[in-house]
């Protein structure tokens, strides 16, 4: 008997698990008994010894399941010693549990001694989807009945044999106490009935009873022979489930940690023989510094030890290449470590001097791959290593090897040719893991890759919630309705040799993985029916010993996995840092992945190579174009911003392929538009957005829109067959289908067809197309349109959140006990080449969605029934189960926007990249318009535009975040239908069907109905509520008198008067700002009715003074003059410009010079353009308000020297000078007249030719009015005679006459009436147009038709002379006096016109504020309240409202007058004698085009009115419609039935005297609902008769008010639970008054920060599916289990228990860091910047408040006292106002007296240093300053490497108010999306919830 020495045992210095110095020799030798492990053969059966154990082998019963070919030559010492510890618990009959790191050592160690004492197996993967049916029994049908087949526990107790457990912490944690009973007791209960019973005690049961008894009892015996191995890994450091305790105390444990230093030394040397021994030392010493508890510590993944001989294998072949890299290849630090970690692995790598990727060669490509000639299934490769070629052997696929660069569909890059260089190296050892961001080609290199050595690829798209079966077997039934398990993809795939394609590990669950980790080991494989697959080597020597054939070995279902079988893996980079809260960032490459591939990386390709890569798959586009692009996206990823970074990946490779495609087929196309739609820029969130428009102007892509991109030229027709929309046409197509073609109802509008012809276009480059957008936009409606344009025949499916895999492809259904698949949707559209339409794709989780990835890339998909869909024609020739996929099939996905409010899952964050993308957006205000039009084309216009004014709104106003809902044009259309219908119902009452949602939200509801109000919609006005003003009778109209112009001829001197011409001098132009400040106009009609349109408040400085007013067309013009500047807007636009003046007039020169300006608007051609004159320097400006452009006009040679002057116009001396005086009645033909009081000089301005006129009189002026082109009436200085002055009408002509002047007399009618002394009065205004005729006659009350002219003065309402100008007969005069003369009324506030200086006349003011409305026939003047008969105008008991003047409307059709109020300005400028001069009231006055006129007060706000009675009566009537006629009755419900009697002939009926209420019958007059007499309501009656019964009813208005005793009884109530709980927080009332200030003004976005904090938290607890429950409803993919009769085949919703050893979620960290410095308190004043902070910092406490769990924040101050002022610290928050208002007072204080300088940039380093040492899930620092950093001389710069110092730490800074453009200039340095300009401090609080939503919402 030879003993045979299994281990040559040396000495072997078994290394302490920590490293000592390696190169050192090993000192002094520690002596362990060498354990020998021997087979002794004796004649009573065979022995193994181990050491000094010994076991008695004994012959299997099934020799084909022990294990083969485990142990190796050379057993290292420490495997000894484990299997003598392993044959000592078999010995003694106790369970083993083996833990250890990570890795096959532990299942080869069992192995190895199960093959030693040749037990037989039963192995079990464990994983999350493990049941106890496949531990004990499984229910299989056979020819229709049910029968239970042990499994794997059952069969190992009954057999003896060994059941091997692995991976115990995957298994749930209600599965494995299924074992416990068996484990302690060999006990077990079945579900068949038998009962399994430990072997002892059968015997003993034996001896009293016979076998049979015991067999009838159904008990069984378990074998003596089984023992349990279970192989784990410990959970604290690893993730997983812990065990169970009473689990684990039936287990004795052994660490098997990795093998000693020695050990493994000796088996490296023999994997690389050609390595220096110092280099195998060093990896080796590399890897167990990396497995030290140290390097755990530092959060480092376990370094897979067990893959370093492979590693070496490759060394060994290569020698040259770089350790560094091939530890890249084994651990890929770079993509899984943060910053330190990778930090600590260099350092580790160079401490063993592994840092040597510099002077080592790469592989830079694959030379040639050839197939071997003599055996098959191996290919000859050889590499270009630095110039020299390396030839090695791999393993290749069934096919012929193709060749190389030869696919028209793959352009090799040099780092892509080198990445497959580097794959083949490691494809001669190991599974290979590719890992790249999405869209970056892994596909096209794995398939590359398979393409060369000829491999056939088996796609497997991984998903979630993939189950184990699902990877390995499904279950299916036979026809005859027998159960079956048919092997999925990836078990054939291991059979015949394919290179199977896993993509996208990183989605599975790592439990569901680890059923592969044999596979991928050892190559075996045990399934559900039994079968095993075992590596080709074993397969061969089993066959050998057991001298059987395949067909005998597949008989007992032994299967060989093929030799050339290799896995391809393909993962997305995990997410670096992340503490795997949120789902998605779960770091899935931990330790036990690292064991499973070698990795390598797809870096992302340069520019060069993306440009040849672009231009070879994209042939014919622009080079300036990808350049653009490539520019922009190479920007984007090379930043380290987390919002750049996302943007990034929605550019992905992939994408620009698709935008290079599109432009290389349209041309024409924007590069930014292109970019705009791949990114979905519209609904990216504010900051993101921002992001991305600064880096297009950065990579100077053209964001523009074409003008003409708006215009309606989207025409959209089918002629001959070919459907053509906008510029792009294609063939109609001709269906078999046509049912399934849709059609629908569809108003074509611009903009849909805008979208629906880019659609176009990516349909026709053959994309499948995803439209994202809000709800009600028309996705569906476009879709339709689009397919019915095209005519497609469409599938249609809708998911929601349970959708799953199988309901997405197949359902499954039971027809007589056979299980038939129905096609879904989806298949039909596959087969049939239909459109399918997948609707709400973002509410079905993205896992399921993400099976549609490999149907739009490689066009295949594994379908649950084992069918296949593929692309490839010549692929579905020969294979079986395949569904060819039609050419035509497209899909086109619709999903709402990612975020807040839908809260849908990210469709496009996860699967945007493959599809081509349409943001689908409400339609332009336009074309809405015109969709609404023909939805309702008997809507009013109005009403129209007034929805879709409010709407554009509130659609903006959810996007800036104010509101959550986004409106929608469904909303609208829905409106519309309504009024279409049912016209008489009122806009105000139809609105609320749409915001009756709202109507409990008070914030909500209050930004709606301000909206509503703002653009006229009079939600919640009663009918009753109209307030117009009261009308008084005028005065009879009399004859005062004639006007006699003087016939020149009979004169005693012909006045002539000499002209001269002369060019005028222009300076210029200088080109100044136009700013335009957005226009917040209201409608006025909101709750009651009034003569006032709408109003709004100019962007003006509370000093400066309005100076004058005047419109033209629809725009109006406002000068002020202190500054002087320009304001221009429309009537209905939403923008003012301004343009300010204060550089032309400086603001004084020597002295005060108030300067007085008026404005004249110029005509055709000079459309938009101004003339500006300042009548003290009498400066003349032209404006052009469109460019900017500033020329002055010299007029006079004297004109240049003002300065000469300048001290007369402020002295007080006597020589008081006139002012010049600007003429511009005819401006709009672009001629002014400018006049100097008291001169004698008249300038003719003519601006088109640019020349002056001067006409030299010979009286001194007073003023001049032109009352026509060629007439006009002067007043001499001091007698007040008029003169007519007559000219040419042609200045310029040679030949032309002269101006001739005619003194006109004035003559009463007769001397007797004493009015003479009247006429004298001056003229205020003097029309220059003619009444027309019928409004003459209407006010002279006879018809007359005459030249005529309009004039008022003081003494009367107007006067009608006719005749004038044109009549030379003597012109009567008709007036209409006023009771009292205007100028004798004092002027209450007469005092402020005492300040002015001597020898002012006594009607000081500039302006008369007096209009005439010609085609109204009205006269308008502005008056102070003191000149109006308040007496008259409102009853005795109400006292008149405080006005800032009356508009006195002097109608003369109807002959009244009425006054009209004018609300008080909310600001006055406090230069109050400056204003006085202006205006007597506090209004200017200006006509509008339109009819009406406008008022703009002193504090700039602007008002338009309505004066004229028609136009009056009709936007009442529109108004009341808008509310909706509520009549007064009641609603009566009528229902229509005969009563059977006949209606007899119709009479009166008899008159009750009494007048009782009379209802029905036939016989009483004035009754409701009879018939036959007079009534109302019945039937037969003559006519309705109402006999005045009141019906007593309570109107709308009264039932909504709640009684006063009611209101008043809570009111009471309130303000007792306030003063309590001041009292309760002893705050005094002030207090509450003051917090309130600054917590009012923050309300709403505290309120919809809290909306959306709770969302979140709804959304973060929303429930998932529980599988294998006992109830619930059916699970789809359980339905076979179901018919074998299985309980657990229900799933139910429920809380998901967070997967084991994902961290806690921990808290975000917020630090706001406020300015409290001194600039702050100073400028405060100018702006409230100071307050501004003080209610940011109140939002962000108020907002926080109660989500302390979710939130930690702390608020802390900088100033030039220091940078760290804490205000509020993290673990003590303020929590109620008292505590809260403290921290504001102390902002406050400290802000007023702390020292002055600025911290601004320490204290943003020190918070970003401080944070990033907080254990947070993200960190978050909030900067507040004002931008003074330029004062201390920080540079901008600076700042921006400060706030981006720290990736982990996001950091923004909002910059308030600042001087000049400071913080403007700022911006434009720092990082995009971390800046913002708060100019109008109100934004702060806006730009917080900003940041707050788009970035710690978007993961919370």
């Amino acid at each position: 008997m030879q003993p045979h020495i299994l281990s040559r045992g040396t000495a072997a210095a078994v290394a302490a698990r920590r490293m000592r110095n390696i190169l050192g020799s090993v000192a002094g030798s520690w002596m362990w008994r060498t354990r020998e492990v021997k087979l002794i053969n004796t004649s009573s059966g065979d022995t193994v010894t181990i050491g000094d154990i010994s076991y008695k082998l004994k012959t299997p019963q099934n020799p084909e399941l022990v294990p083969l070919k485990h142990i190796s030559d050379s057993l290292p010492q420490t495997v000894a010693q484990h299997l003598r510890w392993i044959m000592q618990k078999d010995l003694l009959g106790q369970d083993m549990f083996l833990i250890g790191p990570p890795g096959p050592l532990r299942r080869s160690i069992a192995m190895q001694y199960l093959e030693l004492t040749k037990r037989e197996v039963e192995y079990v993967a464990l994983s999350r989807d493990t049941t106890e049916t496949d531990l004990k029994q499984r229910r299989e049908i056979r020819s229709g009945t049910a029968f239970y087949i042990d499994q794997c526990a059952v069969r190992a107790a009954t057999q003896g044999r060994v059941l091997v457990l692995e991976g115990l912490e995957k298994a749930e944690r209600n599965v494995l106490p299924v074992l416990n009973n068996l484990l302690e007791n060999r006990e077990m209960q079945l579900e068949d009935g038998r009962f399994l019973m430990s072997a002892e005690r059968y015997d003993k049961l034996l001896q009293e009873h016979t076998k049979e008894e015991l067999d009838s009892w159904k008990i069984v015996r378990v074998s003596e022979d089984f023992r349990v191995i279970a192989l784990g890994i410990p959970v604290p450091k690893y993730k997983g489930n812990p065990l169970d305790p009473p689990l684990r105390s039936r287990f004795q444990a052994r660490d098997i940690y990795y093998l000693p230093f020695k050990d493994q030394l000796e088996l490296l040397y023999t994997a690389g023989p050609n390595i220096g021994a110092e280099r195998v030392s060093q990896l080796l010493s590399l890897a167990t510094t990396l497995c030290s508890q140290e390097s755990a510590g530092l959060g480092l993944p376990d370094f897979p030890v067990d893959n370093l001989p492979s590693a070496l294998q490759v060394l060994n072949v290569f020698p040259t290449l770089s350790s560094q890299q091939l530890v890249q290849r084994l651990y890929p630090y770079k993509s899984i470590l943060g910053k330190e970690g990778c930090t600590a692995v260099e350092n580790v790598l160079s401490r063993f001097e592994l840092l040597d990727s510099r002077r080592q060669q790469v592989p830079s490509s694959v030379l040639n791959v050839s197939a071997v000639k003599d055996t098959k299934g191996h290919a000859n490769v050889t590499l270009d290593v630095a110039g020299k070629e390396v030839a090695f052997q791999v393993h290749s696929g069934t096919n012929e090897p193709r060749l190389l660069n030869s696919s028209p569909f793959f352009i090799s890059t040099p780092s892509q040719s080198q990445l497959i260089a580097e794959m083949m190296q490691s494809h001669m050892v190991k599974d290979i893991c590719l890992i790249g961001a999405k869209g970056c080609g892994k596909s096209a290199i794995a398939r590359e890759f398979a393409e060369i050595l000829g491999y056939s690829i088996e796609p497997v798209m991984l998903y979630q919630d993939m189950t184990a079966r699902d990877l390995l077997q499904q279950r299916f039934t036979l026809p005859n309705g027998d159960t079956a398990w048919r092997p999925s993809p990836l078990v054939t795939a291991a059979m015949e040799g394919k290179l199977l394609l896993l993509d996208g590990i990183h989605r599975v669950n790592l439990g569901t993985l680890a059923v592969l980790s044999r596979l991928l080991h050892d190559r075996e494989l045990d399934l559900y029916d039994g079968t095993r697959l075992l590596r080709w080597d074993r397969y061969a020597v089993l066959k050998e010993e057991l001298q059987l054939t395949d067909q005998q070995l597949q008989e007992r279902s032994i299967f060989s996995i093929h030799p050339s079988f290799r896995v391809l893996a393909l993962a997305e980079p995990p997410v670096v840092g992340t503490s795997g809260s949120n789902s998605k960032g779960q770091q899935w490459l931990g330790p036990e992945l690292l064991t499973m591939f070698l990795y390598h990386t797809v870096t992302p390709m340069s520019k060069a190579e993306e440009m040849e890569l672009v231009e070879g798959l994209a042939p014919n586009v622009s080079k300036e174009a990808v350049e653009q692009l490539l520019h922009l996206t190479h920007s984007l990823r090379s930043t380290r911003d987390p919002t750049a970074q996302s943007l990034a990946s929605s550019l992905s490779t992939r994408q620009l392929l698709r935008i290079c495609r599109r432009l290389s087929q349209y041309p024409e196309e924007r590069i930014a538009h292109a970019v705009n739609k791949a990114c979905l820029s519209r609904f990216l969130p504010s900051l993101a957005r921002a992001s991305l428009q600064k880096s297009l102007d950065n990579s100077s892509i053209e964001n523009k829109s074409d003008p003409n991109e708006d215009s309606n030229n989207y025409r959209c027709m089918v002629k001959d067959g070919v459907l053509t929309i906008g510029g792009v046409s294609a063939p109609v197509y001709c269906p078999d289908m046509k049912l399934k073609v849709p059609d629908v109802l569809f108003y074509d509008n611009p903009q849909h067809m805008k979208v629906m012809e880019d659609m176009l276009k990516d349909f026709l480059l053959g994309e499948h197309l995803l439209l994202v957008g809000n709800q009600g936009v028309g996705k569906n409606k476009i879709v339709d349109r689009f397919l019915h344009l095209l005519n497609r025949p469409r599938e249609y499916l809708q998911l929601h959140r349970d959708t799953t895999v199988q309901t997405l492809t197949l359902q499954p259904s039971v027809r007589d006990g056979i299980i038939i698949y129905e096609d879904s949707p989806l298949v039909k559209a596959v087969k049939m080449g239909h459109i399918l339409v997948i609707d709400e794709a973002d509410k079905a989780p993205t896992n399921v969605t993400c099976i549609l990835k490999t149907l739009v890339e490689s066009g295949e998909m594994i379908l649950a029934d084992g069918r296949r869909i593929v692309s490839d024609p010549r692929e579905s020739t020969n294979r079986p189960n395949t569904i060819f996929m039609h050419p035509d099939f497209r899909m086109v996905v619709l999903a709402n926007r990612p975020g807040f409010p839908f809260l849908g899952n990210d469709f496009f964050g996860a699967l945007g990249d493959i599809f081509s993308c349409h943001a689908v957006d409400n339609p332009k205000p336009q074309a809405e318009l015109a969709m609404l039009k023909q939805y309702g084309p008997d809507v009013p216009d109005s009403t129209l535009q007034r929805l879709v004014a409010a709407f554009g709104e509130l659609r903006s106003m959810a996007d800036q975040g104010t509101i959550s809902y986004p409106y929608s044009t469904r909303e609208v259309v829905n409106i519309v239908k309504h009024l279409q219908k049912f016209p008489e119902e009122g806009l105000a009452n139809v609105v609320r069907n749409v915001f009756d949602f709202d109507s409990y939200n008070k914030d909500t509801r209050e930004v709606l109905i301000e909206a509503l109000h703002k653009h006229g919609i009079p939600i919640g006005a009663k009918p009753s509520s109209v307030q117009l003003a009261k009308e008084l009778p005028l005065p009879e109209v009399k004859m005062t008198g004639y006007w006699t112009i003087s016939q020149g001829l009979n004169t005693r001197r012909k006045m002539l008067c000499p002209t001269e011409t002369r060019p005028i001098d222009i300076k210029g132009p200088v080109f100044l700002r136009v700013q335009g400040y957005p226009c917040h106009r209201q409608e006025s009609r909101a709750l009651s009715f009034t003569e006032e349109k709408a109003h709004w408040q100019l962007p003006m400085n509370e000093v400066n003074i309005i100076c004058d007013v005047t419109s033209k067309d629809d725009v109006l013009y406002v000068a002020t003059c202190n500054p002087v500047s320009l304001y221009s807007m429309k009537q209905q636009g939403d923008t003012i410009h301004c343009m300010e003046l204060y550089d032309v007039f400086p603001k004084t020169i020597s002295g005060v010079w108030q300067p007085f300006v008026t404005v004249a608007p110029l005509g055709s051609p000079l459309d938009g353009q101004v003339v500006l004159h300042e009548e003290q320097s009498n400066t003349v400006l032209h404006l052009d308000m469109v460019t900017g452009a500033v020329r002055r006009f010299l007029l006079s040679a004297d004109s240049e020297q003002p300065t000469a002057k300048a001290s007369h116009w402020w002295s007080g001396s006597k020589e008081q000078q006139g002012v010049h005086k600007m003429c511009c009645e005819f401006a709009h033909k672009n001629w002014l007249l400018f006049y100097k009081e008291d001169g004698n000089q008249l300038d003719v301005l003519d601006v088109l030719e640019g020349r002056v006129h001067s006409i030299s009189l010979p009286i001194n002026l007073k003023s001049v009015f032109l009352v026509a082109e060629d007439r006009w009436l002067l007043l001499e200085s001091n007698t007040n005679n008029k003169f007519l002055l007559t000219k040419p009408m042609q200045m310029g002509a040679e030949d032309s006459g002269v101006c001739q002047l005619h003194s006109i007399s004035e003559d009463p009618v007769s001397a007797g009436h004493g009015a003479s002394s009247a006429e004298g009065s001056t003229p205020q205004m003097l029309s220059n147009e003619q009444l027309p005729n019928e409004n003459l006659s209407a006010a002279l009350d006879q018809k007359i038709v005459s030249p005529n002219r309009i004039l008022t003065d003081t003494g009367s309402y107007a006067r009608i002379i006719v005749g004038f100008p044109d009549l030379m007969s003597p012109n009567e005069v008709y007036s209409f006096n006023r009771p009292v003369d205007l100028s004798n009324v004092k002027s209450s506030d007469s005092g402020a016109h005492m300040f002015l200086r001597g020898g002012l006349r006594s009607s000081s003011c500039k302006r008369t504020n007096c209009i005439s409305l010609l085609s109204h026939n009205q006269v308008v003047r502005a008056l102070p309240p003191t000149k109006v008969p308040l007496k008259e105008v409102y009853p005795k008991d109400v006292t008149p409202p405080m006005t800032a003047a009356y508009l006195e409307v002097t109608d003369l059709n109807s002959k009244k007058v009425k006054y009209i109020p004018v609300p008080r300005s909310m600001s006055v400028s406090p230069y109050t004698s400056w204003v006085s001069r202006v205006s007597e009231s506090d209004v200017l006055v200006g006509p509008l085009s339109s009819g009406g006129v406008f008022t703009v007060d002193m504090g700039g706000y602007v008002r338009l009115w309505e004066t004229e009675f028609d136009t009056l009566q009709r936007s009442l009537m529109e108004w009341r419609n808008m509310i909706g006629s509520e009549d007064g009755r009641p609603l009566q419900i009528t229902i229509q039935r005969d009563s059977g009697l006949d209606v007899s002939a119709p009479k009166h009926g008899k008159i009750d005297l009494a007048n009782a209420p009379h209802v029905g019958g036939n016989q009483w007059a004035g009754g409701t609902g009879g018939r036959d007499t007079a009534g109302l309501g019945g039937k037969g009656g003559p006519y309705r008769l109402d006999a005045g019964h009141k019906v007593y009813q309570v109107s709308q208005a009264e039932k909504d008010a709640v009684p006063e005793e009611v209101q008043k009884a809570a009111r009471e109530m309130a303000e007792k639970a306030f003063k309590d709980r001041l009292k309760e927080i002893n705050m005094s009332e002030y207090d509450a008054a003051t917090y309130e200030r600054f917590s009012s003004a923050v309300r709403r976005q505290v309120q919809s920060l809290r909306i959306i904090l709770d969302t979140l938290q709804a959304k973060g607890k929303e429930r998932q599916w529980l599988k294998n429950q006992a109830l619930g409803e059916l699970d789809d993919a359980k339905i076979i289990d179901g018919l074998t009769g299985e309980k657990a085949i229900y799933k139910r919703r429920g809380e998901m228990d967070p997967e084991p050893g994902t961290p806690q979620q921990k808290p975000k960290r917020l630090r706001v860091l406020a300015d409290v410095s001194g600039s702050m308190y100073r400028f405060n004043g100018v702006d409230g910047r100071l307050e501004r902070s003080m209610e940011a910092v109140c939002m962000v406490m108020e907002a926080l408040e109660s989500y302390e769990h979710k939130f930690k924040y702390d608020i802390m101050g900088h100033s030039g006292d220091g940078y760290d002022i804490e205000l509020v610290r993290a673990d003590k928050i303020p929590k109620n106002n008292k505590e809260r208002l403290k921290v504001m007072k102390t902002m406050h204080a400290h802000a007023q007296f702390c020292m002055s300088g600025d911290y601004t940039l320490e204290g943003t380093e020190a918070s970003i240093k401080e944070l990033s040492r907080e254990e947070a899930d993200e960190l978050f620092v909030v900067v507040l300053s004002d931008a003074n950093l330029e004062r201390y001389g920080i540079r901008p710069e600076r700042f921006a490497n400060v706030l981006t110092s720290d990736p982990q730490v996001n950091a923004f800074a909002i910059f308030i108010g600042s001087l000049g453009d400071q913080a403007e200039r700022l911006q434009k340095t720092l990082p995009a999306g971390r800046s913002f300009v708060a100019m109008d401090t109100k934004q702060i609080p806006q730009i917080l919830q900003q940041i707050f939503t788009s970035t710690m919402l978007s993961s919370a």
